[in-house]
């Protein structure tokens, strides 16, 4: 049950998504090569927030909300991630 999107919001939409998509290939390069330890945990909760705002957009041009669910579950996976990552780094065990 696809919503018609007007036609600037759905050229928008396609834009955003595919802007979104070229950010996240370049956060990728980032965690490859990344000189430190930091760079590559902004870049990888940078894919996270990018893979977040690619599946509510998608939701948005199909219509389906069980994409919604699955970004916000995407989120807060990639919060807790995000701080067991920064805490291992920075004091070397995540439980202590």
């Amino acid at each position: 049950m696809a919503v018609e999107l007007p036609g600037f919001l759905a050229t928008v939409v396609e834009a955003v998504l595919v802007l979104s998509a070229t950010l996240t290939l370049l956060a990728g390069y980032r965690v490859v090569s990344g000189p430190t330890t930091p760079d590559r945990m902004v870049a990888l909760d940078t894919i996270g927030s990018n893979v977040v705002a690619i599946a509510v957009l998608f939701a948005l041009v199909t219509g389906q909300d069980f994409f919604v669910t699955i970004s916000l579950v995407l989120a807060i996976i990639g919060f807790i991630s995000t701080i067991a990552v920064a805490q291992y780094v920075t004091e070397g065990d995540i439980i202590t």
